[in-house]
């Protein structure tokens, strides 16, 4: 499928807005419009999907067809690469929403009131805490992560992660280079301001670099991957 309209690539679109619940509006107020955050970042997109310009047209689109008497506005959100959150809470607080300001606000106060202790990878445990902060990895992002922490130093091609991670993987799940990318990727952006722990070397593959701020929690067990 190539970046056709979303109304061509999903006929039931409009079946899907189904009528939501109506609020009581307070006295003195009026409903004038509503404001939609979609959080989807570029690389979350399958090269076949519609690009993220055409999925906004195909809403404004949508909303022209239903309320052809509305104004509308649309905007994409900038963030930094490597902004750590959920999606949709970037989005917001790019878009400049009083709530999640002051929501950014109260996270910085507590951030500064908690000493910054380094990056924490326990093995045994499986988990990643970032100044004693648990990382949500997924179980896969940790795999991933383990196994350049194992490899210390040395850098990982794309294929040799394909091989070992998904050796098992049914055909269609198996990854190809471009997704390892996605994968890596997504690993940094919750690994925060440490991700330069996780190293490209440009042409070949990964890295993993322990600097003074990183501990390794080892398990009792030998890792199954180093044989």
């Amino acid at each position: 499928m190539t970046n056709q309209t979303l109304a061509q690539a999903r006929p039931d679109f409009t079946a899907e807005l189904s009528p939501q619940p109506q609020r009581s509006v307070p006295e003195g107020t009026e409903v004038r419009g509503f404001a939609l955050y979609v959080g989807l970042a570029d690389h979350k997109l399958d090269e076949t999907d519609p690009t993220l310009g055409a999925i906004v047209a195909q809403i404004k689109q949508l909303v022209a067809r239903l309320a052809p008497a509305a104004e509308t506005y649309a905007a994409v959100a900038l963030a930094p690469e490597g902004a750590g959150g959920r999606d949709v809470d970037v989005v917001r607080l790019a878009l400049g929403d009083p709530a999640a300001i002051a929501r950014q606000k109260q996270n910085e106060i507590a951030e500064d009131d908690r000493a910054a202790s380094g990056v924490t990878v326990d093995l045994s445990r499986k988990r990643v805490l970032l100044d004693n902060v648990a990382a949500p990895l997924t179980y896969r992002e940790f795999e991933l992560l383990q196994y350049f922490v194992l490899r210390e130093g040395r850098t990982v091609s794309r294929e040799e992660l394909i091989e070992a991670l998904w050796s098992g993987a049914p055909a269609e799940e198996v990854p190809n280079e471009r997704t390892i990318d996605v994968h890596v990727r997504r690993l940094r952006v919750k690994l925060a301001h440490y991700q330069d722990i996780v190293r490209t070397v440009r042409g070949i593959g990964y890295r993993f670099d322990r600097h003074a701020d990183v501990a390794i929690l080892q398990s009792s067990t030998p890792s199954p991957d180093l044989f």
